[in-house]
């Protein structure tokens, strides 16, 4: 079973990076200043999350490591007025508190997805939450 779920970890980590990287890539073609830093970031995101997954399923143990913190980038859901960071490679599962009156939880959920967005400001609501799916994996990763 432990075997199953880390690959399972591996094959969302290389699908998600591969994909990141494809739109970050595709991202940069039109060369505008402002859009390019972000897009470079998430293409060394997407990047490091590639490498770790390739590595975890190549059973090395350095992919554990890296899938560890790969895990950890995707878990916190950051959407303030001020600042604004969300990164998910493979899929989600968000549990997230909306901060304006009245405050309610939600949910949110996707597979063979990915997403980065990074940017100074947000919504006028802020959201904050973190990434279930990426803590399970994360756990997953530390107790194997």
């Amino acid at each position: 079973m432990r075997t199953i779920l880390l690959r399972l970890i591996g094959i969302l980590e290389v699908a998600g990076g591969c994909y990141g990287m494809i739109l970050m890539l595709y991202r940069l073609l039109p060369f505008r200043a402002s859009d390019s830093v972000v897009a470079l970031i998430g293409l060394a995101l997407y990047a490091f999350v590639l490498v770790a997954g390739v590595l975890l399923l190549e059973n090395d143990e350095r992919g554990v490591r890296y899938s560890s913190w790969a895990q950890l980038l995707q878990l916190p859901l950051i959407a303030t007025p001020v600042f604004t960071y969300a990164l998910h490679c493979g899929g989600y599962v968000n549990v997230f508190a909306t901060l304006h009156l009245p405050p309610h939880l939600g949910l949110t959920s996707h597979f063979a997805s990915q997403g980065f967005v990074l940017a100074v400001g947000g919504p006028a609501a802020a959201h904050l939450g973190i990434n279930l799916l990426a803590l399970l994996s994360w756990l997953a990763l530390k107790l194997r």
